[in-house]
């Protein structure tokens, strides 16, 4: 499903005086009232150059914006990460807890303290720092938003899309003293809109129709994790976390439990920016929700709800890296290069801190093939697309009669191909001589003629999507934890350097390979390639290979 497009930002120039700003936070003196104030690029939509301007939001409407920070020592940072990350390294997989990260790489009390500071000396609320130290919540006023940031918002009417929409017309500005300290203010516009990767297949009528597509019985034996879950490995004592711009029904989740006689524990709802009360994808969150219980019955399951806005997606990321998640799931995407050039900084900071904790994070790849942006070229998904996520495409499912794995060949949707941002990681040499990150790493069933049985909205249907793929694989993960639990061995962790040194030394063992299909513009082959990544898992043999 392809999803509405939020433009890349550009720096138009500021009302304000302009000096260079530094990388890293400045130094934690009091904020001085003076004029010279710095400009954070990167942060007005390019959408308002091409749409009407019609008015300017009323002074008193209610604005929230989520302040993202810099990171203490990013270099030393990057060292950890290149060590933890290496299989090689006496450091590999000795990770942070979250505590421990903003200890050392979170902005200081101090820093945090000045951003406050200054943004209730403006009139605005300011809610608690994250856990991680580097993102505060602040609201208030159009009036007073406008005044700590220096900047308008005015409303404005894209003809294109036929929306309407508000945003600022001209970056933020900050005190010079503490813009350094500043990576990103989310919420000034509210133009970005998440939509995600799934497809129905089965459309029902008035009544039920019958229950067809993967069933737990049929995904467990297909992806060879059954007796793994007759061992007892069944995600106890692991969480999943799910990433979601909607909420759901636990009615619907408690007529697939009750059919398929399954009786895991109820999911926690976990509210980010505010939460949020919009059901138009619930589709989606039940899909997220019956696939790990349905693999991982005992696995604890919280859903991270946040507004499907900018400001919300940061603020549901902090969440996550704050609570220290040990397995994520990302189903909501968008076109790389229509993600924000200050979100995605702000973004990939927390992609950095999972990694260094140790959390797994996977995250569809789309489901427009190599045309991620639906104009004819070729672009991938954020944030599959980032170095400290595992990107999840999609293949289309075989099994035998007696229910096994018979084969599995790229969906044709699957999103794939290489990234324009994010530069090719040390873990991807081995299969990549290019510049920039290929995309994406591993793949499960995503075909919705051989997709998910999923009950939501009242009624069965056949789900697939890459949507599907990123929770199957966070629920193998949480089997994969559960038994390195009970062997005492270290658990999975930051899936990619996991899964790139079991792909070099056990291959034909621990993965599914999908040899044939195309997504467009790059076609499947042995080993890895741009639709499917290393393929789908052999649980079993992915399990011994791990764990032994």
């Amino acid at each position: 499903m392809k999803l509405p497009l939020r433009a890349a930002i550009g720096l138009l120039a500021a009302p304000l005086p302009i000096i260079a700003l530094a990388v890293a936070p400045a130094a934690h003196a009091a904020v001085q009232p003076n004029t010279q104030k710095t400009a954070l690029s990167s942060d007005v939509l390019p959408a308002i150059a091409h749409s009407t301007r019609t008015g300017q939001v009323a002074a008193n409407k209610a604005i929230s914006v989520t302040v993202s920070l810099a990171q203490r020592d990013p270099a030393g940072l990057q060292t950890f990460l290149k060590q933890v990350t290496d299989p090689a390294s006496s450091q590999y997989k000795h990770y942070l807890t979250a505590k421990q990260f903003a200890d050392r790489f979170g902005a200081s009390s101090a820093t945090v303290s000045q951003v406050t500071d200054y943004l209730r000396s403006q009139g605005l609320t300011v809610g608690a720092v994250t856990g991680n130290h580097l993102t505060l919540q602040a609201s208030g006023t159009a009036a007073q938003v406008q005044k700590a940031f220096g900047t308008t918002l005015a409303t404005y009417h894209d003809a294109s899309t036929k929306r309407d929409f508000y945003a600022n017309t001209a970056a933020p500005v900050l005190p010079a003293a503490i813009a350094s300290a500043v990576t990103d203010v989310s919420g000034l516009n509210t133009y970005a809109q998440y939509s995600h990767y799934s497809t129905k297949k089965v459309v029902p009528q008035a009544t039920a129709k019958a229950v067809t597509g993967l069933t737990p019985t049929k995904a467990r034996s297909g992806y060879n994790v059954a007796s793994a879950i007759s061992a007892g490995y069944t995600g106890s004592g692991v969480t999943v976390g799910l990433l979601e711009f909607s909420g759901f029904k636990q009615s619907n989740i408690t007529t697939y439990d009750s059919y398929f006689s399954l009786s895991p524990s109820t999911p926690v709802v976990r509210s980010a920016g505010g939460g949020t009360t919009d059901l138009s994808g619930e589709d989606e969150v039940e899909l997220d929700i019956e696939v790990v219980q349905a693999l991982a019955p005992k696995a604890a399951i919280k859903v991270y709800e946040a507004p499907n806005s900018d400001a919300g997606e940061v603020a549901v990321y902090a969440a996550l890296v704050s609570d220290d998640v040990p397995v994520v799931s990302i189903s909501w995407g968008i076109d790389e290069a229509d993600e924000t050039a200050s979100n995605r900084v702000a973004l990939d900071t927390d992609f950095q801190e999972a990694a260094a904790q140790g959390q797994s994070v996977y995250s569809a790849s789309g489901d427009s093939g190599s045309d991620d942006a639906g104009n004819g070229g070729t672009s991938v998904d954020f944030p599959a697309s980032d170095t400290y996520v595992t990107g999840t495409g999609g293949t289309t499912l075989t099994l035998t009669s007696a229910g096994a794995w018979s084969k599995e060949t790229a969906w044709s949707g699957s999103g794939g191909g290489i990234s324009s941002y994010f530069k090719t990681p040390s873990f991807q040499s081995s299969v990549n001589t290019g510049t920039y990150r290929d995309v994406p790493d591993v793949a499960a069933d995503a075909n919705p003629s051989s997709g998910w049985a999923i009950y939501t909205e009242g009624a069965w249907y056949e789900f697939g999507g890459t949507s599907a793929a990123a929770p199957n694989w966070a629920a193998f993960t949480a089997i994969y934890d559960s038994e390195a639990a009970a062997k005492s061995k270290s658990a999975l962790g930051y899936a990619n350097s996991s899964i790139y040194a079991l792909a070099s030394s056990s291959y034909s063992t621990a993965f599914h390979d999908a040899k044939t299909g195309s997504n467009g513009a790059y076609s499947a082959g042995t080993g890895y390639d741009k639709v499917t990544g290393w393929g789908s898992y052999n649980g079993a043999g992915f399990l011994t290979a791990g764990l032994g």
